[in-house]
């Protein structure tokens, strides 16, 4: 996804969502079509998934397709329903990648700094977000914010902070994030406490390697759990496997 980002003026999921807004716009599809594949799309496109999921999820936000879960995206009007586009936000996947390249970095370096009032702090928040995760997952969000701005925080780096603290502001006022989230959210996707667990381990270890790859590999499921979330394929999918299965069936294969 990073090659993809070079490009210069509109992010690479904005220039996409408009060629494909243009799509519509011109006729290419009528309203009630079924737009083609996830696959398909990124395919002609050539983009990764991640991106064409951002550039879909950004027609819907302007009102010009409908994502029907399990089974596709459908048109849903030829003009963005404000009469214009919505104004340029942050993709999630966009977000998910900087806070992945940052606060791995800064996991590491917290691991050789952090005080026992600090670590103290973030075992109180993994508490809060699993007792959260039970009754309301926009409490448990707020409780995970709280903790990796505390890892920032255990830094000892302000500016550090303030750039951590940038990707989490930009997640809340992000029109397009805030979209995915409902997504995620109805997905039964919450704050993982196994994985803030293994941070808070490899923190208590003040060792720095074990912190980056932890924060890796927690902010890559994040990734992953946020695609599976807003898969909405798998009906297609799960049909094209029954009649591949009933074909073997038939042809005794």
């Amino acid at each position: 996804m990073a090659d993809e980002q070079r490009q210069s003026g509109k992010r690479l999921y904005e220039k996409v969502a408009a060629s494909l807004a243009a799509d519509i716009k011109k006729g290419s599809y009528d309203i009630g079509d079924r737009l083609p594949s996830e696959r398909v799309l990124a395919s002609k496109f050539g983009v990764s998934r991640p991106t064409m999921r951002e550039a879909v999820i950004a027609l819907e936000v302007d009102g010009l397709v409908e994502v029907r879960t399990g089974s596709g995206v459908y048109v849903k009007s030829t003009s963005p329903a404000g009469g214009a586009p919505h104004a340029a936000d942050m993709g999630m996947f966009e977000l998910l990648e900087a806070r992945r390249a940052f606060e791995s970095e800064a996991a590491a370096l917290a691991a050789a700094r952090i005080t026992d009032d600090e670590l103290s702090a973030l075992r109180g928040l993994v508490e809060e977000m699993a007792e959260e995760n039970k009754r309301d997952v926009e409490l448990s969000e707020d409780a995970d914010r709280r903790f990796h701005m505390g890892i920032a925080a255990a830094t000892g780096n302000s500016a550090i902070v303030r750039a951590i603290e940038m990707f989490w502001d930009a997640r809340q006022s992000s029109h397009q994030t805030q979209h995915f989230l409902k997504k995620v959210r109805a997905g039964g996707v919450a704050p993982r406490i196994d994985e803030h667990s293994r941070i808070l381990f490899a923190l208590e270890k003040r060792d720095p390697e074990k912190a980056r790859k932890a924060m890796i590999d927690h902010l890559t499921a994040v990734i992953e759990a946020v695609l599976e979330a807003t898969e909405v394929e798998a009906l297609e999918r799960t049909r094209a496997e029954i009649k591949k299965q009933r074909q073997l069936y038939l042809t005794g294969a």
